[in-house]
C-alpha cells in the first residue's frame, strides 16, 4: 500500500453530483476518457520530437476494450503515464475554493462544472460503481501504480503490474447504466465524439464473412480519420474529396451546392469545412448538421446560439481550440472568443457568396432558388448580413430573369411609380393560380415578380422598410388599373342607385365559404377586361400570413380571408345584367323605394329637430318616433333586398359571373363546380 485517504475536495457532495445533474450528458464520458488518452499520446510525441524523450515510442493507439462478463470498459494507451505524485496533485486534488457554494450555484449546468474545473475524469463516475486507473510513468525508474476509487472522496494507491508506459482507465459499469455493456451503443458513442481524434483509437477488430457468420481479424478496428478533411492545406485538395467528404458525414443528403475552407490562425486559430446543402424548403429539417470541434475532439452539434441564427441551416463542421471542449451551450454563446468565431464565419460566408455571383453570375442564377432562403433567412435575422448580402441577393420575375435589388428599381422605376411617388414592385406568389391578373399586369406593362419563397412574406415586409419609398403589392389584390394607382381616375357610368342595385344583387347570392368574406364594388375597367374579378386585402393576406412567423400576431390568423368581388361597370354582360335587373324589378322596386324615400325624408327631419336638444330634453314620444321609423325604414330595405335577391336567384349569367370569378382563383369546388358545368352546358346549347 502506498496511500490511503480521501480526495482532497472541501465537500463529500461532488460524487452525487455528478451522477446526478450530469446525468443527462452521462454519454460524454467517453468523450473524456478517450480524449485524455489521446492528450497524454499527444504529449509523449511532442517530448520526442523535442528530443527530451530518447526512447522508441511504439504503437501509440489508444483501445478501448469492453469486457460484458466483468461488465468492464478499459482505455488504454501508451502515452506519459503518471507517476504516484502526479496521481496524487492531477486525481486526488479537486482544489478549488468555495466549492459547497460554486455546487450550488452550478448544480443545474453539468458541462460547466466540468469545464471550467477539469473534472473530465470524474465523469467516469457517472456511468461507474469504481473506477481503477494503472499507471505507469515514461519518466526512468518510474514503477507502476494503480489508483482505486468506489465513487466515495476514499481512494487507494497501491503498487501495480504494468510493463509499458502509459494508463489504463478501467471502469466497471454501474448496474443502472448496462446499456454501455452493449458493443453497438459504444460503438456509435466512439463515432459520434471520437470520429476525428488526431491519434488512433482502437475498438475491437474488424470483422469478415466466414462461414456463413462475421468474424474477428487480425487487424485493429480503427475508428478515426487521423487527418480529416478540414485539416488539409485547400490547394491539396479537389472538388470530388469536399464531395466525398460531404457524403461521408451525410451519406442520406443530396449533393451540396458549394462549399467554403475556413483556415484562420488570427486573431483566433479556426479550420473547417461549410457546404451549402439544398434547401429549398423546410428549415427545421436542415438544423444543427454543424459540428463543433476542439481539436479534433467533438463537442457539440447543437449550434444555436453559437453561431448565428442563419448559420444553422449550412452543413459541415468547425474546429477551434478556442471553443471549450467541456462547456455549456449558455456558455459558448456568452463566450467572446466563440463571438469572434460567429462574425468571421459570417463574414467569410458573405464573401463567398459575392464572389460566385461575380466570377460566374448564369452558374450562382442557377442555384438561386437552393441559396434563396439561406440568404433570405439571413438578411431577416442578421442586419450586418443584410448588408453584406444586398448586392448578391436577387429578384426573380415570372419569366425565370433574374436581377439584383438595384437593377430591378432601374427597371420598374419609370412604369411602376405611383401617383404619390411610391414605387410599386408587383408580385405573384403562384404562377398558375394567378395567371390571369399577371398577364393583366404585363399588358398594362408592368413587370411582375415571383415571390413563391418559404420566407418571402417576412422577406417583402423588411424589404418594404430598407427600400426608399416603395411598397409590394400582390398582383390579385386589386384590379390592374388601381394596382398601380395613376392621376388618370376612370368614373363609372352607372347612378348610385344602378350601383347599389346591382352590388345588392351579387351579394346576395355570393356562396358562404368556411373562413372568408365577401365584400362588392363596381369600378371601370374597360370594355375587354375581365366582367368580375375577386381580389384579396394585401393587409390582411400579409397579416395573416405573418402571423405564422411572429408571436403575438395569433388574432390574425383566426380572423376570415378578406375578399372583394369587382364588377367590371364597362363590360356589356355586367350592363346588360343592369338594364335586366331595371326591367324586371322596376314594377315590384318603385313602391318599395319611394315608401323608402319618404321613410328616410322623415327619419332625416326628426333627427334634424332633435339634433340641438339635449338629451334629457327629448321626450319619450320622440325617440319611439325615430325608433318606429327607423324599423320601417330598415323593413323596406329588407324588403328591397329580397326582391333583388330573388331576382339574382334566377339570373344564369350571374351565377356565372360568380362562378367564374370564383374559378379563376381555384375557390369553385364540390357541388358547386358541378353546378357551374351543368349549367355552362346548358347555356350553350
Amino acid at each position: 500500500m502506498i496511500q490511503k485517504g480521501n480526495i482532497g475536495v472541501t465537500t463529500e457532495n461532488i460524487f452525487p453530483v455528478i451522477k446526478k445533474f450530469l446525468y443527462s450528458d452521462h454519454e460524454i464520458f467517453l468523450r473524456e476518457m478517450v480524449s485524455n488518452a489521446v492528450d497524454a499520446t499527444q504529449k509523449m510525441k511532442t517530448l520526442a520530437d523535442k528530443g527530451e524523450f530518447k526512447g522508441e515510442l511504439g504503437d501509440l493507439t489508444v483501445r478501448v476494450v469492453l469486457n460484458e462478463n466483468d461488465k468492464t470498459i478499459t482505455i488504454s494507451d501508451h502515452g506519459l503515464g503518471m507517476t504516484a505524485e502526479e496521481i496524487d496533485k492531477y486525481i486526488n486534488q479537486i482544489a478549488f475554493s468555495g466549492v459547497t457554494d460554486f455546487l450550488d450555484k452550478y448544480k443545474d449546468n453539468a458541462n460547466a462544472i466540468i469545464g471550467h474545473f477539469g473534472l473530465g475524469f470524474y465523469s467516469s463516475f457517472m456511468v461507474s460503481d469504481k473506477v481503477d486507473i494503472i499507471t505507469r510513468s515514461y519518466q526512468e525508474g518510474a514503477k507502476a501504480i494503480k489508483w482505486t476509487c468506489d465513487g466515495s472522496p476514499a481512494f487507494e494507491l497501491t503498487e501495480a503490474e504494468r510493463d509499458e508506459r502509459g494508463t489504463d482507465i478501467v471502469l466497471h459499469i454501474a448496474d443502472d447504466c448496462k446499456e454501455f455493456l452493449e458493443k453497438s451503443r459504444l460503438q456509435t458513442l466512439l463515432n459520434k465524439y471520437c470520429r476525428f481524434m488526431p491519434v488512433p483509437v482502437a475498438f475491437g477488430k474488424k470483422t469478415e464473412w466466414k462461414d456463413g457468420k462475421q468474424v474477428d481479424t487480425a487487424e485493429d478496428n480503427i475508428i478515426n480519420d487521423l487527418e480529416p478533411l478540414w485539416t488539409k492545406t485547400p490547394s491539396t485538395l479537389k472538388d470530388e474529396d469536399y464531395r466525398s467528404f460531404y457524403r461521408a458525414l451525410y451519406p442520406m443528403h443530396d449533393e451540396p451546392l458549394f462549399w467554403i475552407h475556413l483556415n484562420v490562425d488570427y486573431p483566433f486559430n479556426l479550420t473547417g469545412i461549410l457546404y451549402f446543402p439544398r434547401i429549398s424548403s423546410n428549415i427545421d429539417l436542415q438544423r444543427n448538421k454543424i459540428q463543433l470541434f476542439c481539436n479534433q475532439v467533438f463537442v457539440t452539434d447543437q449550434v444555436e446560439g453559437i453561431v448565428p441564427e442563419f448559420l444553422t441551416l449550412l452543413h459541415g463542421v468547425i474546429d477551434s481550440p478556442d471553443i471549450p471542449l467541456n462547456v455549456s451551450r449558455s456558455y459558448l454563446q456568452a463566450d467572446r472568443d466563440v463571438k469572434k468565431i460567429a462574425t468571421y464565419i459570417t463574414k467569410k460566408v458573405a464573401d463567398r457568396l459575392n464572389s460566385l455571383f461575380k466570377e460566374n453570375r448564369k452558374d450562382y442564377e442557377e442555384k438561386w432558388d437552393n441559396l434563396k432562403l439561406f440568404i433570405h433567412y439571413g438578411m431577416l435575422s442578421q442586419d450586418d448580413f443584410y448588408d453584406r448580402a444586398k448586392d448578391f441577393a436577387l429578384l426573380k420575375d415570372v419569366d425565370g430573369k433574374y436581377f439584383t435589388y438595384e437593377e430591378y428599381r432601374t427597371l420598374i422605376k419609370d412604369s411602376q411609380t405611383d401617383k404619390d411617388g411610391q414605387l410599386v414592385y408587383l408580385y405573384a406568389n403562384n404562377r398558375d393560380e394567378q395567371y390571369a391578373y399577371i398577364e393583366a399586369a404585363k399588358a398594362k406593362g408592368y413587370s411582375v415578380l415571383m415571390l413563391d419563397g418559404q420566407l418571402d412574406t417576412p422577406l417583402v415586409s423588411m424589404l418594404e422598410q430598407k427600400f426608399e419609398k416603395s411598397r409590394f403589392t400582390r398582383v390579385d389584390s386589386d384590379t390592374v388599373d388601381r394596382l398601380i394607382a395613376k392621376d388618370d381616375v376612370k368614373t363609372v357610368d352607372l347612378t348610385d342607385e344602378q350601383q347599389n342595385n346591382l352590388t345588392e344583387a351579387f351579394r346576395s347570392q355570393m356562396p358562404a365559404i368556411d373562413k372568408a368574406e365577401f365584400m362588392v364594388e363596381v369600378q371601370p375597367m374597360g370594355a375587354e377586361g375581365m366582367p368580375a374579378t375577386i381580389t384579396q386585402s394585401e393587409y390582411m393576406r400579409r397579416m395573416k400570413d405573418m402571423s405564422r412567423y411572429q408571436s403575438g400576431m395569433g388574432f390574425y390568423a383566426q380572423m376570415p380571408d378578406s375578399y372583394t368581388l369587382i364588377l367590371n361597370a364597362d363590360h356589356p354582360l355586367v350592363k346588360g345584367i343592369v338594364e335586366n335587373e331595371e326591367a324586371e324589378c322596376a314594377d315590384q322596386l318603385k313602391p318599395v323605394e319611394s315608401e323608402m324615400k319618404g321613410l328616410q325624408a322623415r327619419l332625416d327631419a326628426l333627427r334634424q329637430s332633435q339634433k340641438d336638444k339635449k338629451p334629457e330634453e327629448i321626450t319619450q314620444e320622440e325617440k319611439d318616433d325615430v325608433a318606429d321609423t327607423e324599423k320601417k325604414l330598415n323593413e323596406q330595405k329588407s324588403k328591397k333586398s329580397q326582391l333583388i335577391a330573388d331576382y339574382a336567384k334566377g339570373n344564369n349569367v350571374l351565377h356565372q359571373l360568380i362562378d367564374l370569378a370564383l374559378l379563376q382563383n381555384g375557390m369553385l369546388k364540390g357541388e358547386a363546380l358541378g353546378r357551374f358545368v351543368k349549367r355552362s352546358v346548358d347555356m350553350i346549347r
